[in-house]
């Protein structure tokens, strides 16, 4: 970071917050107004998500004019209660504007296709209002000025998240799916909040400028305690090992849920934080080499598993898991890394979401069904989907000059250049993941749009209409000239100099040419494998069941989920089981047990008590013999 000075607002930028406010209020408006807002809710939700686009361009463009080009726009205090003094402010720089221009960007294509795919749906003002809210709590995310507001719109985007992965709550695989993606990114909610915890206590700020202009005073056990941290919740959010089983679970929900969730916003929450959190990787080589073990590990988990699934929603959701861990790759390389992750976490947005979207266009035109051993020869039935969908395709393989081409590759020379073995274990690892993204994503173009046609009885595939094909072709423009634009046209590493300093001059182990003509020829045998194992050969409707090891592992996911239920979820259970136990025969046992005890003891005390005045006086003449015979003995003795 390069600690350049902080502005306050002025213009347009001082009215920041509209871009948090516009659609929070609609959020309000469609679940407080019920269904008197059922006829235009939809259209309320989109026009917010709209208007916070327009605002956040506008306030780009104005950025460009301000010195250092990075305001502080002060709301109002907090928190203000003995040291900690936490202000709710808002910090608009080069970094937070490219995600408010990715999250209501693609946020608003989102939101116009949801008009056309939940047209028949009776909750579709409640889908809206939910969208709203995600979109909301994902803005204070990235544009809030310290990480309890950063922690504050993390929280929101995890109950927005669960609400909309749920929003078919009356299907039980929906239902679990949300309770899984709500427990899982809780664990990584935890290392989070522990994390800014360490930063008040050592530090007494949780402001950016505080934490990271004193990280340099702190032993460098903390920072790494902090930085590990910080990983875990990013890991739990943006689906990374070993937090990534409930990112594919989350296809449960409606198809535009996964393109927002998956594309643009709640999984490059994590690849913020640990942007935004550099000075603090910086200052911990331990902490940031766990980031490139993560990224790398996960990149091929992602990749392997995607190549043996047969629901098209999976396929993306694993090539999601396959791509953040790119992203991960990337920022844990340092200085080195950082644009190239962000650049392809921009372009990941256009073409996952446009794919994703493509996907649902599918699924509309089939009826809803996502087995993709039942599609087959929809590329003449559905030509815009097809074209759209396979420019999508290119763009995430690494086709020359697609937007995917010009930002994975700057990802694997960066890994090739962090030098030595470690060097060329990261950057094979990401060449090895480029070849297996070929695969599986032909896969799924070769079974999904040609081949002979495998749909069932009654099923008419068919065009989507315009509402929903007009994003999907604004999406794959973006997936051809994204990178192009972003690398050759208006440099991302000039616009983020300001957060990242001025990049230094790499010394290629190998030179960039070299690299391209590998990874392409990489990508072409993955294709060509893919034609091979598939193209060539009719698509059985039901998947084999006598395959190797391998797929079986890759289809259960590389058992993921039989080690979490394994190591946690059981273990868990019978903890929870034990301390019931105790809890209920020992602790309560305990207070039951005195509480028996005193209520026998008086019940015992309570029949001496029988109500005769000749029983009372009695007592009275015995207690008083015994207390004169007392006296008599002391006065003798």
């Amino acid at each position: 970071m390069t600690g350049s000075e902080t502005l306050p607002a002025d213009g347009l930028l001082a009215a920041s917050w509209l871009l948090i406010a516009l659609p929070l209020a609609g959020a309000a408006v469609l679940l407080l107004g019920g269904r008197r807002t059922d006829r235009w809710g939809h259209l309320l939700g989109t026009a917010t998500v709209v208007a916070a686009f327009v605002i956040g361009l506008l306030c780009t463009v104005q950025l460009t004019g301000v010195e250092g080009r990075s305001v502080q726009v002060e709301l109002f205090t907090f928190i203000q209660t003995g040291n900690l003094d936490v202000s709710a402010g808002l910090l608009f720089d080069p970094l937070s504007a490219l995600f408010v221009l990715l999250i209501t960007g693609v946020g608003a294509l989102i939101h116009v296709y949801s008009i056309g795919y939940m047209a028949h749906d009776n909750a579709r003002r409640r889908f809206f209002a939910y969208l709203n809210l995600f979109v909301a709590a994902m803005l204070l995310l990235v544009l809030g000025d310290n990480y309890v507001a950063l922690y504050v719109g993390w929280e929101g985007v995890g109950l927005a998240s669960y609400l909309l992965i749920a929003f078919w709550y009356q299907r039980p695989a929906a239902a679990t799916a949300a309770k899984k993606a709500f427990i899982m990114n809780r664990i990584g909610d935890v290392g989070l909040a522990l994390a800014i915890f360490i930063m008040f206590a050592q530090l007494g700020t949780t402001s950016y400028a505080g934490v990271h202009g004193s990280v340099g005073l702190l032993a460098g056990g903390t920072v790494t305690a902090i930085g590990l941290l910080l990983l875990l919740g990013a890991c739990g959010k943006s689906g990374q090992f070993p937090l990534q089983a409930w990112l594919p679970d989350a296809m449960e929900g409606p198809t535009p849920v996964s393109a927002l969730i998956h594309a643009a916003t709640m999984v490059t929450a994590g690849v913020y934080l640990i942007a935004r959190s550099a000075p603090v990787f910086d200052a911990t080589p331990t902490a940031r080499n766990v980031v490139l073990v993560i990224g790398a590990v996960t990149l091929l988990i992602g990749a392997i598993v995607g190549c043996a699934q047969d629901d098209i929603k999976k396929v993306l959701a694993y090539s999601t898991v396959s791509q953040i861990g790119y992203m991960f790759l990337a920022v844990g390389l340092g200085p080195a890394g950082y644009v190239a992750g962000l650049a392809h976490l921009l372009t990941h947005g256009f073409f996952k979401a446009g794919l994703f979207l493509g996907a649902g266009s599918v699924m509309h035109g089939m009826g809803d069904e996502t087995d993709m051993r039942r599609y087959g020869a929809l590329a003449t039935r559905m030509k815009v989907t097809f074209v759209t969908f396979g420019l999508g395709y290119l763009a995430l393989i690494g086709f020359p000059f697609l937007s995917g081409w010009w930002t994975k590759d700057a990802i694997i020379e960066a890994a090739l250049d962090h030098g030595g073995t470690w060097g060329w274990v990261l950057g094979g690892v990401a060449v090895l993941g480029a070849g297996l993204t070929a695969f599986y994503m032909t896969r799924l173009m070769l079974m999904t749009f040609f081949g002979q046609a495998r749909w069932g009885d009654g099923v008419h595939p068919h065009e989507s209409p315009p509402v929903m094909t007009a994003p999907m072709i604004v999406l794959a423009v973006g997936s051809v000239a994204a990178g192009f634009l972003l690398v050759q046209v208006f440099p991302l590493s000039g616009w983020l100099e300001p957060v990242f300093g001025e990049p230094a001059e790499a010394a290629h182990v190998v030179a960039p040419i070299v690299v391209s003509v590998v990874v392409t020829v990489v990508v072409a045998l993955g294709v060509l494998t893919a034609w091979l194992f598939v193209g060539r050969r009719e698509v059985p409707v039901t998947a084999p069941v006598r395959v190797s090891p391998v797929v079986r592992a890759a289809r259960r996911a590389l058992y993921a989920d039989t080690v979490n239920e394994s190591l946690f979820m059981r273990p868990g259970m019978w903890l929870t089981r034990a301390l019931v136990f105790v809890d209920n025969r020992g602790v309560d046992g305990v207070v039951n047990g005195a509480a028996a005890a005193l209520g026998g003891s008086s019940s015992r005390l309570g029949r001496a008590q029988t109500g005769f005045v000749r029983s009372y006086a009695l007592g009275m003449l015995g207690g008083a013999v015994l207390v004169a015979g007392a006296l008599v003995a002391v006065t003798a003795g």
